[in-house]
């Protein structure tokens, strides 16, 4: 199984960025893809999840109304569109599968992709 985020970059206060999640060795049958960040000096927070049975689950008040998933054009791929972007929002992003259903935990994830490095200047 393998995950891997991409996306990320420097971006000016009020953008947009979509980041995306390809994953390989699992399928959204069966795993839920859920979207979390860290940033310096801080531990992984859970943001949003996208899982074929419950649809997308915000863990992040931060985020709702920002931030949204969908599945991708290119097959096993999901997207995380982030708007009106701030300096907070700055931080690694990564994405994880976890089987069955979505949790904003991420000791419950069972894969992880390498991080995607989002920089938002103020």
């Amino acid at each position: 199984v393998q995950l891997q985020a991409s996306g990320g970059g420097l971006m000016q206060a009020g953008g947009s960025l979509r980041l995306t999640c390809a994953f390989s060795g699992i399928t959204l049958d069966y795993y839920a893809i859920g979207w979390f960040r860290q940033a310096p000096g801080n531990e992984r927070e859970g943001l949003i999840c996208f899982s074929d049975v419950g649809g997308t689950t915000y863990y992040a008040d931060a985020v709702k109304g920002r931030f949204t998933l969908s599945r991708g054009n290119v097959k096993n791929t999901v997207y995380l569109q982030m708007t009106s972007l701030n300096p907070e929002d700055t931080a690694v992003y990564y994405c994880g599968a976890h089987a069955d259903y979505c949790s904003g935990s991420g000791i419950d994830y069972d894969y992880w992709g390498q991080g995607t490095l989002v920089t938002v200047s103020s």
